[in-house]
C-alpha cells in the first residue's frame, strides 16, 4: 500500500466476520475506495471523504495488534477504524469534535439492539407517515407537485440560514420532516438512535440536492423523491448487518464528544498501543459544511452561534473557521520551515493582489494548522503507551495561491520535535489538483513514540 513494505503478524483474531488478512494490491483510484465486502455497518452513515476500511486492516497488520491492545483514533469521523477495529476483535476509543460525527460512530458502534425491535418499529413509524401525508394528498412515490391547499413543512428562519442554499427541495423536507415527527415518538426506545442516523443518511444521499465531489455542493434540485419507503430499506439492511454481528462476542468501543487538541484530559494515562486517525487536511474545505443539511435538521446545530462553538473546537485547517482570539501558532513560532511557508504565502498573495478578508488570513490559518496539530501530538503523548504505532493519513495541498504544502513531511518533523520517531511515510494515493494541474500526495506518516 506504499513505499513501506507491511510485514506478517504472527496472531489470531477472534472467529468473526473479518480478519487482518494481507493487503490487497489496488489501482490508485480503488485505493479510497470502500471494498464491496466492507459495506455492512460502514454504510450506514459515511464521509464521502472517509478512508477505507481496508486501510484500518492494514496498519492493524502491520503494527501486529492484538485483542488486548485499544486503538485511538482521535479525528474518528463516522467511525471507520472503530467499527473496523470492533470487527476485529480490537478494543477501540474515538474522539470526534462534530456533533453529528459523533454521534454517528457512536450509534455506528453499538451493535447490541435488537434488529426485530429495529425493524418492527420502523415499519410502525412507516404506516404512521404514510398515512399522514395520504391525508394530505401526497404519495410517497415522487410527485410533480404537492395538492395545492397543502401547507408544507419547513424549518425555523434561523436554522434555514444555516444551510446552504437549495440543500433539499420543498416537497423532499416536507416528507422527511414529517417522518422526523413520527420517529420522535419512538423516543424512549433502545432504537431511536439507529432509527435516526438512517433518518440522516437518506436525507443527505437520496432525499437532498447535495453532492460530493469532493466538495459539498448543489445539484440538479429533486422536486420530489420517495423518502419514507427508502428509510425503511435503510433501516432494514442496518437490521440485517446487526444479526451478522450479533452471533459473537465483541470488545468495547468508547467514543467521546470533544476537541482532539484536548486528548490528554479524557484517556487514561498509558493506555493506548495504536493510532489510526487521518486529521483535517490544510485548505480551504470548511469541514462543518459536509454534514450542515442533517446536523440542522436533527438539531445538533441551531444557531450561528452553536456553530461558531462547534468550528471553535476543531483544529484550524480553513479561514472560515479562524477567530481573533485563537494562538495555536505559538506551538510552531519556532519552526523555521513553517514560518519560511506561511511568509511564501503572503509574499504570494501580495504579488498577485489578492485582498480579500479570507485570502489576507492564509498564512495566519497556515500557521494555525501545524500549531493545532503540535498541540494535539503534545497532549497524545499523555495517553501513550511506550513503543505505540501511530498511523495519521494526510495529504499535500495548493489551496493558499497554489503554493504546494508538504502536510506528511511537516507533521513529521513536527513530530520530531516532540519526542515522536519517525517509521517511514506511505504513499497512500495521488490525486488530481484542478488548481495547480498537478498529483498531490495523500500519505500515512507512521511514527512511533518511544515513552
Amino acid at each position: 500500500m506504499g513505499a513501506t513494505e507491511f510485514t506478517q503478524a504472527a496472531f489470531a483474531f477472534p472467529p468473526g466476520p473479518k480478519s487482518a488478512g494481507s493487503p490487497k494490491k489496488r489501482t490508485n483510484g480503488q485505493t479510497n475506495k470502500l471494498d464491496s465486502e466492507d459495506r455492512a455497518i460502514h454504510d450506514w452513515y459515511r464521509f464521502v471523504l472517509s478512508y477505507p476500511a481496508h486501510l484500518v486492516r492494514d496498519y492493524v497488520q502491520k503494527f501486529a495488534l492484538r485483542e488486548q491492545n485499544v486503538i485511538l483514533d482521535p479525528f474518528c469521523g463516522t467511525g471507520t477504524t472503530l467499527v473496523e477495529a470492533r470487527y476485529l476483535g480490537i478494543g477501540s476509543i474515538g474522539i470526534e469534535a462534530n456533533p453529528f460525527a459523533y454521534f454517528a460512530s457512536s450509534v455506528k458502534t453499538d451493535w447490541e439492539i435488537d434488529p426485530d425491535e429495529l425493524e418492527n418499529n420502523a415499519r410502525q413509524i412507516a404506516d404512521s407517515a404514510l398515512d399522514f401525508l395520504k391525508r394530505q394528498g401526497i404519495s410517497d412515490s415522487a410527485m410533480e407537485e404537492p395538492p395545492a391547499e397543502v401547507f408544507l413543512r419547513t424549518l425555523d428562519p434561523d436554522a434555514t440560514k444555516l444551510l446552504i442554499t437549495n440543500s433539499i427541495s420543498p416537497l423532499p423536507l416536507h416528507k422527511a420532516l414529517i417522518l422526523l415527527d413520527e420517529i420522535k415518538k419512538f423516543e424512549d426506545r433502545r432504537v431511536y438512535r439507529h432509527l435516526l442516523l438512517a433518518f440522516a443518511n437518506i436525507l443527505v444521499f437520496k432525499a437532498s440536492n447535495l453532492h460530493f465531489g469532493p466538495e459539498v455542493g448543489v445539484g440538479k434540485p429533486k422536486k420530489d423523491t420517495q423518502v419514507v419507503s427508502t428509510w425503511l430499506s435503510d433501516v432494514a439492511k442496518m437490521a440485517n448487518d446487526l444479526r451478522q454481528v450479533q452471533a459473537q462476542s465483541y470488545p468495547s468501543t468508547k467514543v467521546y464528544l470533544a476537541d482532539a487538541r484536548q486528548v490528554g484530559s479524557l484517556i487514561l494515562p498509558h493506555s493506548v498501543d495504536a493510532v489510526i486517525t487521518s486529521p483535517p487536511y490544510p485548505n480551504e474545505k470548511d469541514y462543518t459544511r459536509t454534514t450542515r443539511l442533517e446536523s440542522v435538521v436533527l438539531g445538533f446545530i441551531n444557531t450561528k452561534t452553536e456553530l461558531r462553538k462547534f468550528k471553535k473546537s476543531l483544529v484550524r485547517s480553513n479561514t472560515r473557521g479562524v477567530y481573533k482570539e485563537d494562538d495555536d501558532d505559538r506551538w510552531v513560532a519556532q519552526n523555521p520551515e513553517i514560518s519560511r511557508l506561511a511568509d511564501q504565502i503572503e509574499k504570494r498573495r501580495v504579488e498577485l493582489g489578492k485582498d480579500s478578508g479570507f485570502e489576507r488570513l492564509y498564512a495566519r490559518v497556515t500557521r494555525l494548522y501545524f500549531g493545532g496539530m503540535a498541540r494535539h501530538l503534545a497532549e497524545l503523548r499523555l495517553a501513550l503507551r511506550p513503543g505505540a504505532r501511530l498511523a495519521y493519513v494526510v495529504g499535500d495541498q495548493a489551496s493558499y495561491l497554489r503554493v504546494k504544502i508538504r502536510t506528511g513531511e511537516l507533521l513529521a518533523e513536527i513530530a520530531g520535535g516532540l519526542g515522536y520517531h519517525l517509521d517511514g511515510i506511505d504513499l497512500f494515493r495521488t490525486r488530481f489538483a484542478t488548481a495547480s494541474q498537478e498529483q498531490l500526495r495523500e500519505e500515512v506518516v507512521i511514527l512511533i513514540w518511544p515513552g
